[in-house]
């Protein structure tokens, strides 16, 4: 049995994998919509949120011996609790990270560390600013944002009650939100950015995958200003950019245990 942290498209694709691989597995998801999409592909799921020991209790309670963490790559919390479960339950932690992307060099592009560095440099720049980051850390850029002389604040999330209360909460007005979910490709990344009139985008280095190349690619064609937030640095251990890694490194372990 493998506990999977899952969620994300190639999540999905990589669980799928393990299970073809001969693995019984069981997926831990946090939302309806993941949770849905793994059950429709015959997996089984734990939705909600656990932390280090409720991971660490689902671990011994299933007879798990390995838990690999394909979480997304700015879920540093939900690394750092398999992590720490893998550790306590004495069971070996293998991470998926999906590739990070190749960006050229380019006069428009801006690399920071986090988010807040992302909100201060977006406060310096002004116009109509366009966020694609999520809700989770929308407060952060409304603080500095909303209310700016000469700045509008776009907000592009997952349409959700609770992220639609979280705007309202925060100020943010609702012409300002785009409630969609993607991947969204490149003709309709330019589409939104020239109806809102965007002269920066923000965004996260979520890799190949995560669409960030659809959005980079967009807005550097159009001369926009875009800010890439990097990835949590982690010492994960053991991790892979790739799913055969994942699954060579399980009959490896398996091997070692028939042995």
């Amino acid at each position: 049995m493998i506990v999977v942290l899952a969620g994300t498209s190639d999540a999905r694709e990589l669980a799928l994998l393990i299970r073809a691989a001969g693995y019984p597995l069981v997926a831990t998801v946090v939302t309806e919509s993941a949770a849905k999409s793994l059950e429709e592909a015959g997996l089984e799921v734990r939705m909600g949120r656990l932390d280090a020991n409720g991971l660490a209790d689902l671990i011994r309670s299933r007879g798990a011996q390995a838990v690999v963490d394909a979480s997304h790559p700015f879920a540093e919390e939900a690394s750092r609790n398999a992590m720490a479960a893998a550790e306590q339950a004495g069971v070996p932690y293998i991470r998926y990270e999906r590739e990070r992307g190749s960006y050229d060099g380019h006069p428009r592009l801006f690399f920071v560390d986090d988010y807040e560095e992302a909100a201060e440099l977006a406060a310096q720049k002004r116009g109509v600013i366009m966020l694609t980051t999520g809700s989770k850390t929308l407060q952060i850029f409304a603080e500095k944002l909303i209310g700016l002389p000469d700045t509008t604040l776009v907000a592009r999330m997952l349409p959700r009650k609770d992220n639609m209360e979280k705007c309202e909460q925060l100020g943010l007005e609702q012409k300002n939100i785009i409630a969609m979910q993607g991947p969204f490709s490149k003709e309709l990344n330019q589409a939104l950015y020239k109806h809102y009139g965007v002269n920066v985008i923000v965004t996260k280095e979520s890799g190949k995958v995560g669409a960030v190349e659809e959005k980079l690619s967009a807005a550097l064609e159009m001369d926009i200003d875009t800010i890439v937030i990097g990835r949590p640095q982690l010492e994960y251990g053991e991790v892979y950019s790739d799913f055969e890694g994942v699954t060579n490194a399980l009959n490896a372990l398996f091997q070692e245990v028939r042995d």
